[in-house]
């Protein structure tokens, strides 16, 4: 089991091939506005684009180190821009290093970059399920940007906040008396995801 500090930690990850992409903006800001719901002062990222040539290597320490820190935070906003109606391939093969409940425990917001209102499922069909496998808590509805919301996201966090904020702070506040490991509100989290299905 992977131990986790009291204190909640916030780590946004972009799955953009692209270094420095609008995709790693976009995922930084919902991360900092995650983080002033939840009081958490740590608030890291990571770019997968920094070593994407590195994740299919055999000596690949920069994405195990990765891997590790997604492993270990409480909350993580995993983004991704739309690539043939899907995630990239770049996460896919980040998410792949993970065996089964690799990510038990941690409560994750899939976010979703599209240039096409069509795609706004993207993050629930295809982003979510892969999370849930892994065994990360998912309490919330994915959250979705268009490329031309990019410009100006606070009204688009300000929305998905009010419907989606209780919910995951639920799943990522830990009770009292408890040291770490996996989010007491687990399965108070599903239940919601459930709820939220069905809505």
């Amino acid at each position: 089991m992977t131990h986790r500090s009291l204190s909640p930690t916030v780590l946004a990850v972009s799955g953009n091939p692209r270094p420095g992409s609008r995709t790693l903006g976009a995922a930084e800001s919902v991360a900092h506005r995650v983080a002033a719901l939840l009081g958490a002062a740590d608030v890291s990222t990571i770019d997968l684009a920094a070593f994407a040539t590195e994740i299919l290597a055999p000596e690949r320490p920069a994405a195990d180190a990765a891997r590790d820190r997604l492993a270990a935070a409480t909350v993580a906003v995993v983004a991704t821009p739309v690539y043939k109606a899907s995630y990239t391939g770049l996460l896919k093969a980040f998410l792949d290093l993970y065996g089964p409940d690799g990510l038990a425990g941690v409560v994750v917001v899939p976010l979703v970059v599209s240039a096409n209102p069509a795609h706004a499922l993207v993050g629930e069909v295809h982003l979510r399920p892969v999370l849930v496998e892994l065994g990360a808590v998912v309490p919330t509805r994915s959250l979705t940007v268009t490329e031309p919301q990019l410009a100006d996201l606070g009204p688009v966090v300000d929305a998905w906040l009010a419907r989606e904020g209780d919910a995951l702070r639920r799943a990522a506040t830990p009770l009292p008396g408890v040291d770490g490991g996996d989010p007491p509100h687990a399965d108070q989290a599903v239940a919601d995801a459930f709820a939220g299905v069905a809505r």
